[in-house]
């Protein structure tokens, strides 16, 4: 192939995201950006992640979130609940039944919780390529 034909082969495209480098934490944790091409692909499910990145082939089966998101987020939708079933149940004073109004959003809380947890330790996990620890050999 002549120097010239090669000169004129345009450069690789960005990823199908569009953006072309890694978004920020914020984004990357509210929206379920991939880490390392910013595509919403990090979600196959309500919360599992998928095998890898369709866009990137990120393997994303490879990190390890484990139950920290989860640990956290009992105690901070707990207290949500908590004090705005008081602090509602004080100010209007409803039916019993009404509380029941609580189910949904705890578990709205929780799903959307735990995604934005997950998505978030995923990214660290990536920026700072944490791994198992190993013995120096």
């Amino acid at each position: 192939m002549s120097r010239r034909l090669m000169q004129t082969i345009p450069p690789p495209a960005p990823p199908a995201s569009g953006r072309g480098d890694s978004p920020s934490l914020a984004a990357a944790s509210l929206e379920g950006l991939c880490p390392r091409c910013g595509a919403k692909t990090l979600f196959d499910g309500l919360v599992s992640f998928a095998p890898n990145c369709r866009a990137c082939a990120l393997d994303l089966a490879g990190f390890n979130v484990g139950d920290g998101p989860a640990a956290f987020l009992i105690l901070i939708v707990g207290a949500i609940l908590a004090v705005g079933a008081i602090v509602f149940d004080q100010a209007v004073a409803p039916p019993w039944w009404v509380h029941i109004i609580w189910l949904p959003i705890g578990a709205a809380l929780t799903v959307y919780g735990l995604r934005v947890g997950k998505a978030a330790l995923i990214y660290q996990e990536y920026k700072h390529r944490a791994r198992e620890g190993r013995l120096a050999e």
